[in-house]
């Protein structure tokens, strides 16, 4: 099943800049070698904000909520990490499924 992850990223005033980077360094990496893997369909990084977009790829839920807690992000700097997530269909099985409606 596809699913849409928005992850909302801060930090605290106290973490330096270069702290942070070091998480975030880490995390690129795992999700780097995730799209790889095949788990993560594609990933972008917004521009101007702490905020990442991706489109994963896992058979269920408790499988997503399992990969997102293993997360290095998540494991070193959760706390300040928050993520949503939205189930995705396949536009073209929507547009089949209109199709059969109009029948």
């Amino acid at each position: 099943m596809l699913y849409h992850a928005d992850f909302h990223i801060e930090y605290p005033a106290a973490m330096s800049q270069k702290d942070f980077f070091s998480i975030w360094a880490r995390e690129a990496e795992a999700a780097l070698g995730a799209k790889k893997a095949g788990l993560v369909i594609d990933i972008w990084k917004s521009v101007g904000a702490r905020r990442v977009v991706a489109v994963v790829n896992v058979d269920s839920l408790d499988t997503l909520d399992q990969i997102l807690l293993d997360l290095p992000i998540m494991k070193e700097h959760g706390q300040h990490v928050q993520v949503e997530v939205t189930p995705l269909r396949r536009f073209e099985d929507f547009a089949t499924d209109v199709k059969k409606r109009l029948e």
